[in-house]
């Protein structure tokens, strides 16, 4: 959107740069997706599967974001690798977002949030997704 205000015959411009929410899911998704250690997404599947294992979940799923102008506060809600330090995939995880929001879109991250919803191992969770993709009659969905 852009304005042009004229005061004593010099024009102005207001110019704007404004992000969708679901930009910021996104991309927030996507560097969560590159933690060693977070498994999922509340029902997105971003585990280090194959590529046909991911295009079946929603990247977005399991991330609430408050985007201001100039901010944005990251709510997200995973499932983290039994046995892998809790603490030490979050601060990955926050270093992450911060880096990608502010190359892409120049906001400050102020606030991220993660809630640990469960642990699984990677062979548990791979199951599991296995059992999720495969039909009774053996196709993948």
């Amino acid at each position: 959107m852009v304005e042009a205000i004229k005061t004593n015959e010099v024009e102005v411009r207001k110019n704007s740069l404004t992000f969708d929410d679901q930009v910021i899911k996104k991309i927030t998704g996507i560097a969560a997706n590159e933690v060693d250690g977070i498994l999922a997404l509340e029902g997105g599947f971003i585990s280090g599967l194959t590529d046909k294992f991911k295009a079946k979940g929603d990247i977005t799923k399991g991330i609430n974001v408050e985007v201001g102008e100039k901010q944005v506060a990251i709510d997200l809600v995973a499932t983290v690798e039994y046995g892998k330090s809790i603490p030490a995939i979050f601060e990955e995880t926050v270093v992450k977002i911060e880096a990608a929001i502010a190359k892409m879109t120049g906001l400050k991250v102020v606030e991220v949030n993660l809630n640990v919803s469960d642990v699984k191992t990677k062979r548990e969770f791979e199951s599991e997704i296995k059992a999720e993709v495969v039909e009774p009659s053996g196709r993948v969905n």
